[in-house]
């Protein structure tokens, strides 16, 4: 992704072995992107909500005209050049579509809305504040919500107009990386421990806030993880969210946390014991009040981690069996179903490749010996980007790629592996029904449509693969490759293809439509 991996963090280390293994030319990107700031939209009518998981349980999964006996006949209708410039490309947010238009946030953080049509740009609201991604906007109430890498704003959906700007920083440690989540007049938007310009800096606490949609007033706040951090400051970072939270019609919220830090270890204390226990809420899914912002309850996938395996991905709401479901996912590489009224676990399913090292986290919050060496999943692989669901199964984007361990204090390069797949599992059983083999990393969202699941990969394919048997439907060339999640509304996919990786190669938001 980088995407710091997917809301995955350890950004600037992470990308840097995506880059190097896949030869990436971030040179070329392209030029200024700024227009002169705010226009006005030509009039087009902006109705209805738009949110990154394409509805409030992030199932990422829609209905319209494409499907697998007529997908082949997709066409690009246009492209549009993305000349944002960072360290992470041009773009990796996916992009929100309502009401005919498409809104989308880049990685200096300006916001665009483009006519679904024809790929004009409406309007254009600038920034031009660098962030790691993911990041991204939705769109409620007939404002666009989003943010920076230190504040939070509300934009009137129809002419890009700033409402309001919320400042959430508490100090230089903290950022904030994520398209807010949105419900009943509320905006949420969290802050995590790592910012552009420093990887975990001591003292970095990821807080969710809530804030009120009309004003961006705060209503209430949530530290995922306590303001002590575990007894060292100084050193000890961690939490935060990556990826919007879930929401029920009950009046919960559900989301997945990222990592503790330092990881593996600093000189002196290995194994993560500058944080001893198990770092709660970090590596986790957290069901919430979503007025209240109290607990309800929680599940650690990964206590005391010490290989950056956040569980960063929104969960999937579903319902099997007469059992509500929150689907969670993660670096970790593990997909776990939960009940979602209790939080216990339904089912696991460790997916891609794992070596035996699961269990090193809690190995070292015992005291026990953990061994160096190769690592599967590594801190750029797992489950990176966000699933999506049809009724009866979930698609998991998968990335292959190891680190090595040394000393209990370094996560150095695996083998050089960075493979990736797409993985369909059974949502009532938790068994893996059929896996696609994907000529790179995973580093987006799939989403799914009708009997479909489009995928992309970040070396520049977007694919459709039947739902069922995991066969290739449809199949395109993109201009850059891909760390961002893509979208379907009606006869229109519309991928982001932010990040140049070979020569040639320039980023742009390219849609393909059915004749």
């Amino acid at each position: 992704m980088s995407r710091r991996s997917s809301g995955s963090r350890g950004v600037a280390l992470a990308l840097a072995a995506v880059m190097i293994a896949l030869l990436a030319l971030l040179a070329g990107c392209g030029g200024s992107s700024d227009d002169g700031g705010d226009s006005g939209s030509d009039g087009a009518s902006l109705s209805g909500d738009g949110y990154p998981g394409v509805d409030i349980s992030n199932t990422r999964f829609v209905s319209g005209p494409i499907n697998r006996n007529n997908a082949a006949q997709l066409k690009e209708a246009w492209s549009l050049p993305l000349t944002a410039q960072s360290s992470y490309g041009s773009i990796s947010s996916t992009p929100v579509i309502t009401g005919g238009v498409i809104y989308i946030q880049d990685l200096v953080s300006n916001v665009m809305a483009i006519d679904q049509e024809s790929g004009e740009v409406l309007w254009r609201k600038n920034y031009e504040e660098p962030d790691q991604g993911p990041n991204g906007v939705v769109v409620a109430d007939g404002a666009v919500f989003g943010a920076t890498g230190s504040f939070a704003f509300g934009l009137d959906q129809q002419t890009g107009k700033e409402l309001w700007q919320t400042p959430l920083l508490r100090n230089q440690g903290e950022a904030i990386d994520i398209a807010p989540g949105y419900k009943d007049g509320l905006v949420y938007v969290s802050t995590v421990p790592t910012t552009v310009e420093s990887t975990y800096p001591g003292g970095g606490v990821g807080v969710l806030w809530a804030l009120d949609a009309k004003t961006g007033k705060k209503v209430w706040s949530f530290n995922t993880v306590p303001n002590s951090l575990w007894g060292d400051k100084k050193v000890n970072s961690g939490g935060g969210l990556w990826y919007p939270p879930s929401f029920d019609e009950k009046g919960s919220m559900y989301f997945g946390t990222g990592n503790p830090a330092p990881f593996p270890g600093v000189p002196g204390k290995p194994l993560g014991s500058s944080r001893p226990g198990p770092n709660l809420y970090t590596n986790s899914m957290v069901k919430l009040n979503a007025k209240t912002g109290k607990m309800e309850w929680y599940y650690q996938q990964t206590p005391h981690d010490i290989y950056d395996w956040d569980f960063q991905n929104s969960p999937v709401l579903v319902e099997s069996k007469g059992r509500e479901l929150a689907i969670g996912s993660g670096k970790s590489g593990i997909v776990v179903a939960l009940d979602a009224k209790t939080g216990k676990p339904v089912w696991k399913l460790p997916v891609g490749k794992h070596n035996g090292r699961d269990e090193d986290g809690l190995r070292a919050m015992r005291g026990e010996k953990v061994k160096d060496g190769l690592v599967y999943p590594g801190y750029l692989g797992g489950v990176i980007a966000p699933m999506a669901a049809n009724k009866t199964t979930l698609f998991v984007p998968v990335v292959n790629s190891p680190v090595s361990l040394s000393q209990g204090t370094e996560l150095g390069e695996g083998n050089g592996e960075n493979a990736g797949e797409l993985v369909a599992i059974d949502i009532a059983s938790g068994k893996q029904i059929w896996n696609a083999e994907l000529e790179s990393p995973a580093y987006g969202a799939p989403t799914a449509v009708n009997d479909l699941v489009f995928a992309t990969s970040f070396g520049g394919l977007v694919h459709a693969f039947d739902a069922k048997t995991g066969g290739e439907v449809w199949q395109a060339s993109l201009p850059a490759g891909v760390n961002a999640g893509l979208m379907v509304n009606g006869d229109t996919v519309v991928v982001p293809a932010g990040l140049p990786v070979a020569e040639g190669q320039k980023a742009k938001l390219v849609a393909f439509r059915l004749p």
